[in-house]
């Protein structure tokens, strides 16, 4: 996979079923990882380790990965929760507006933070 936008940056706004971030538009999930802004082929109903493999292959850069689970906060499946944890990677799952504004604070704040976006259909 090649990175959409090949640097992490700020996402600007979100709804539709996608995303904007530095002036372009992505329709669809995307994952915010240090070295850039990927499509990601997910499903909030269904995720599993393997969507993560990206996340994963950068866990040295990333302390914190905020993931929006699309219009309201829903919980990762235990198993992936468990496989994340024994990576020593910390989550914080939660709705995807409230993790792009969690996202963007932290990564202003100069964090290790990486973000995996489910898109929600709504306008913002």
């Amino acid at each position: 996979m090649t990175a959409h936008y090949p640097e992490q940056v700020t996402i600007e706004g979100y709804g539709r079923g996608g995303f904007s971030f530095a002036q372009m538009s992505h329709r669809g999930s995307i994952l915010a990882l240090p070295s850039g802004i990927y499509a990601w082929n997910a499903d909030a109903t269904r995720l599993v380790i393997e969507d993560f493999a990206m996340v994963l292959a950068e866990r040295e850069q990333i302390d914190l990965l905020v993931i929006g689970m699309g219009a309201s906060m829903a919980r990762p499946p235990k198993l992936l929760r468990e496989a994340l944890a024994a990576s020593g990677l910390m989550i914080d799952p939660m709705a995807t507006g409230h993790a792009i504004a969690t996202y963007n604070l932290l990564l202003g704040e100069r964090r290790k933070v990486a973000a995996a976006l489910i898109a929600v259909d709504h306008t913002v």
